[in-house]
């Protein structure tokens, strides 16, 4: 059933529900006096909402609401702010977070030599032999091109000659690359001479080397392992420090439910303790990480965990198909316009997705792969529909998705729709991606089929929305921005990029809200502020869908409420 046919009959359900509630029932709290948007299929607005034992009681005007206040009802004065459903971060990576805070954070460096600076601080803080770790850097948003460029990246002799001694690993924003000095390719093996002993190691991927043969210290896509394996394993105590500070981050920026793209049963085990000591706070849908077959056969077996406190669920699988556009890595059906003879890479063997989607299929689990490149959707594209041919029966609710689903051939963006496949895709990328990308695919490509989102809305499909942080920031201000404005983050250029494919405001915000839910199979339990559904909240200090796009950007979170709890309040700058 698509997604607005549902929500109707939805609506009708709650509103029959909200007409024979006991008139006795008397709410915990009652939230009034701002802009609430609900996010129901109307896109309608309220003046008050009432909540009880953490669920939505009833919606509607403030003397209705006020006539259910009973003597122990706590009103809340939003005091002209505006209140939204929970936001959904629908694709990230929440240990990234955590550990961006824990390492070299890279994300606003400008600049090559300001990267080496960071590192030369690092190595002098650092034990002998210690590793240097980090990320965020991307050789495109830099200010200035470094002296020697080799295949657009950045080589290593700077980096190697302030850390002689520690050898430096040091992750692309993306994740799809990576930059090392000579130390840490001493210890890996990587010379001229061993190079091309490597390239078995590197199918689908590529260790980046100049004219004379030697490495650079970059390493794309599956490549970058040839060095990350040496990287020392992070300890227990360090993972839950990176998970509370990943935790407190989503808080502070108004996410109530988190979408993880792609992790492992430590990192299940981790959050299932968090929750069973109560310090999880947000709600939790994570993609098993595609990377262990062995992984994803115990699950087949299990099969999906669906917690009924909808805050814990282990119900999809992440498959990683492509690279980025940054590193060249997308898979392209024509060679990148500014790389002749190359188109990408395959990251995954396409066997293998038709394998998850049948096993997918056959023990209830999505498939979530990630394609940037127009090649790898379509590749993608075709193994679902084969899947779904294959097992009709059990395709009729599958909401498989494609994460980020960038660049597109114009001839693939109806079958989003018409397959019922969900373009998960991260607007803030158009933002921060659009000036630079035009010389990866050229004018034609970027207009016709890149970050398409009226063009796939109109197709019947939906849009969830997010930051894919660490790759982003967290904060889905900048995102939300981007979606209806399509312009950097510096409000360039006028108009925008490709207007035509702005999303509305309304758009917008289902977009972080009801679609993300929908997407997570969780529309009747929350998304939108409806009787009936959990009071996921969040609170903006501006009325985001009315001021001025370049307001939108000054916005901050007021208040974060899960489950009717109060569980950020910026008056006291505290996350509970």
């Amino acid at each position: 059933m698509k997604l607005t046919s549902k929500l109707l009959c939805l609506g009708l359900f709650i509103a029959l529900t909200a007409l024979s509630c006991n008139s006795k029932d008397t709410p915990d709290i009652i939230y009034t006096n701002g802009h609430i948007y609900t996010s129901d299929i109307s896109n309608s607005k309220v003046e008050a909402v009432a909540v009880k034992n953490g669920m939505i009681l009833a919606t509607g005007s403030l003397a209705e609401i006020d006539a259910m206040k009973g003597k122990n009802t706590k009103v809340i004065d939003l005091e002209g702010k505006t209140m939204t459903p929970g936001f959904i971060e629908s694709h990230g990576h929440l240990m990234g977070i955590g550990y961006n805070k824990l390492e070299l954070d890279l994300m606003y460096v400008k600049t090559y030599d300001e990267l080496v600076e960071k590192v030369a601080e690092a190595v002098q803080n650092a034990k002998p032999g210690e590793w240097i770790t980090g990320r965020g850097w991307h050789q495109d948003k830099w200010i200035e091109r470094p002296d020697n460029i080799v295949k657009g990246f950045q080589t290593h002799d700077k980096l190697s000659a302030v850390s002689p001694d520690n050898p430096v690993y040091l992750r692309h924003a993306s994740g799809h690359a990576t930059f090392a000095n000579e130390k840490a390719m001493q210890m890996a093996g990587v010379n001229r001479l061993s190079i091309e002993q490597l390239s078995g190691e590197v199918e689908g991927g590529e260790i980046i080397k100049d004219d004379l043969g030697n490495p650079t210290g970059v390493f794309t896509e599956r490549a970058s392992g040839i060095v990350g394996r040496l990287v020392p394993q992070s300890t227990e105590e360090k993972d839950e420090q990176a998970l509370e500070m990943a935790i407190q981050e989503c808080l502070e920026r108004g996410i109530t439910s988190f979408h993880d793209a792609g992790s492992g049963q430590g990192f299940i085990d981790r959050l299932s303790r968090f929750k069973a000591e109560g310090k999880l706070g947000i709600r939790m849908y994570v993609m098993l990480s595609g990377r262990s077959p062995e992984l994803l056969e115990r699950w087949y077996e299990s099969g999906p965990m669906i917690d009924p406190d909808h805050y814990v669920t282990v119900r999809s699988i992440k498959l990683n198909c492509d690279g980025a556009l940054g590193p060249r890595g997308a898979w392209l059906l024509e060679d990148y316009s500014d790389r002749a003879g190359h188109t990408g890479h395959e990251t995954l063997p396409m066997e293998v997705v038709t394998e998850v989607s049948e096993q997918g299929l056959q023990h209830g689990f999505q498939v979530c792969s990630h394609a940037i490149g127009d090649r790898a959707n379509r590749e993608i594209l075709d193994r679902y529909q084969a899947a779904f041919e294959k097992y009709p029966d059990l395709a009729t609710d599958h909401r498989f998705r494609i994460e980020h689903a960038q660049h597109l051939s114009g001839a693939d963006i109806p079958r989003f729709g018409e397959l019922g496949v969900i373009p998960a895709m991260q607007a803030i990328h158009m933002s921060s991606d659009r000036p630079w990308a035009i010389d990866r695919l050229g004018k034609a490509r970027i207009e016709e089929g890149a970050y398409v989102w009226q063009d796939l809305l109109k197709s019947g499909a939906i849009i969830p929305n997010g930051t894919d942080a660490p790759v982003e920031p967290v904060d889905p201000i900048p995102s939300f921005y981007a979606s209806v404005s399509r312009k950097t983050l510096a409000g360039l250029p006028d108009g925008g990029f490709e207007p035509n494919q702005k999303m509305t405001r309304d758009q917008a915000l289902k977009s972080f809200t009801i679609f993300g839910a929908y997407s997570e199979f969780e529309e009747d339990f929350k998304g939108s502020i409806e009787a009936g559904k959990v009071a996921d909240f969040t609170v903006f200090d501006k009325d985001i869908m009315t001021i001025s796009e370049a307001e939108i950007l000054n916005t901050k979170v007021a208040m974060t409420i899960v489950g009717g709890k109060v569980l950020y309040d910026a008056k006291q700058q505290v996350v509970k």
